[in-house]
């Protein structure tokens, strides 16, 4: 069976696996601390309502049998024990049988969360997380070597995640294909991190050579990773200090680690491999048989890559077994942020108190210097950026939102950095303005130390309060 396995990705192996079962843990985690308001019982978006509408054909999930907050709180910290396990190297100690069970439990767990996550789990890094995650389940342990299949897989996502991305580009946004995107990128990113500003502030033809070079990266070398040894490690080293510039350029949660630790399965490290016994006949037929359907249903990411219409992150089967990725086919030019504040006057006017609340990763405060979040996943944060590009992306849960701030829901205050309001005391009326901010300059940032610089721009939501004291 040496045509069925590579002992010299040994080490390569055990580096993605580890890699995959801590960004699981922080998956989990996220999902353990966050569901409560935003998909709980009275979240913005509840799961009970969402499966009483969708059939379990359609998103299968645990929770179409049964949900209730304890129950999902359960899942999710399953999910973070096991993820944990993994990460520990439990699987290795297993026979072949169990750990392939164990790398499933995961799989499933967070397969459930993420078919009933709706607008918050809408995020191509679910997927990705999924697809990879299920191939992770044929990998194997240190009972067998290595499957050629499975790593040829794993290159396959990565390609799927590289290429798909550039293609978008290219196709989606004209700053693209002259080069100045990251005029703008910086600055208008979702989450900016702690460096983002200096990014920004790179010269201007460092920020040409740097979109050309991604396009090098991301239509060029992904088809290197096909190439013989050591070509194909030197495409995926390419890969991963590209990554690397974008962890440190901005918070994507996860996506860049998992494109790292897809990278590094593709890597030829240093022979490590142990004497093993001869690979087993069910592991192999298990293998090829399933190997063989992902790549029959690869024909969707295919046909959506090279159509003119190409669209990004989107999933062609209900187990999100294979998925079309990619991330900012347009570029937005200007940063607009939308501000919440409120105030305990009874008669909101121009001139009352009001105060701002201050979100952890999202820009507010023009005074507060951007924080690193990535890996882990703000995702009201992220929902915020969208609901400034428009209201009609935040229409199914911004009003919820302030109706649990006006009630002073507990929950939902800890997505929060900060409350100008005590749980006991809430205000009595909140509004929702837009700003737009921009980086400040190098003159300005000696001056007065701050990032950012806003400008009113009109309001977003008027003085609001809530039905029971209207009536």
């Amino acid at each position: 069976m040496e045509w069925f396995t590579a002992s010299e990705y040994w080490l390569s192996r055990l580096v993605f696996q580890r890699a995959l079962a801590g960004l699981y843990l922080v998956a989990f985690l996220t999902a353990a601390l966050q569901f409560r308001p935003l998909i709980g019982d009275r979240g913005m978006l509840p799961v009970r309502r969402y499966v009483d509408l969708v059939p379990f054909k359609a998103a299968p999930s645990l929770f179409h049998f049964h949900y209730s907050d304890r129950f999902f709180a359960l899942c999710a910290w399953s999910g973070c024990a096991v993820s944990a396990a993994l990460l520990a190297g439990v699987d290795a100690l297993l026979p072949l049988w169990a750990a392939m069970l164990l790398w499933l439990v995961p799989w499933a767990l967070y397969l459930s969360i993420v078919n009933v996550g709706q607008t918050w789990y809408s995020f191509g890094w679910e997927s990705l997380l999924l697809e990879v995650g299920f191939l992770a389940v044929l990998l194997g342990n240190d009972e067998v070597a290595p499957p050629v299949v499975v790593l040829f897989l794993l290159r396959w996502v990565l390609f799927r995640v590289e290429f798909g991305a550039g293609l978008i580009k290219m196709r989606g946004d004209a700053c693209w294909r002259n080069l100045t995107c990251l005029y703008y990128h910086h600055e208008t990113q979702p989450m900016p991190g702690p460096l983002s500003w200096f990014f920004h502030r790179l010269p201007r033809p460092l920020h040409r050579a740097e979109v050309a070079a991604n396009h090098v990266t991301q239509l060029v070398v992904p088809f290197l990773l096909f190439t013989p040894q050591p070509v194909a490690t030197a495409a995926a080293s390419l890969m991963i200090l590209t990554q690397l510039w974008l962890v440190l350029s901005g918070n994507f949660s996860w996506l860049n680690w998992l494109t790292i630790a897809l990278a590094a399965s593709a890597l030829r490290l240093p022979d490590t491999s142990p004497a093993v016994p001869d690979t087993p006949v069910w592991y192999t037929a298990v293998v090829l048989t399933v190997s063989a359907l992902l790549l029959a249903l690869g024909y969707h990411p295919v046909r959506n890559m090279i159509s003119r219409r190409q669209v990004m992150n989107r999933s062609f089967d209900p187990l999100h077994l294979v998925n079309t990725y990619g991330a900012f086919g347009s570029v937005t030019r200007i940063r607009h942020e939308v501000v919440i504040e409120g105030t305990a006057d009874g008669t909101p006017r121009t001139d009352s108190d009001w105060r701002e609340y201050e979100f952890k990763g999202k820009p507010g405060d023009p005074r507060r210097w951007p924080r690193q979040f990535a890996p882990y996943h703000l995702r009201l944060d992220w929902l915020m950026w969208f609901a400034a590009l428009s209201p009609s992306y935040a229409g199914s849960w911004f009003g919820t939102l302030v109706e649990r701030l006006l009630e002073g829901d507990r929950a939902t205050l800890k997505l929060l950095r900060h409350s100008p309001f005590p749980p006991d005391a809430p205000p009595r009326y909140i509004r929702a303005r837009l700003f737009r901010y921009r980086y400040t300059t190098w003159s300005e940032l000696r001056e007065t130390g701050t990032c950012w610089e806003r400008t009113y721009v009109r309001e977003y939501l008027p003085p609001t309060r809530l039905a029971a004291e209207r009536s």
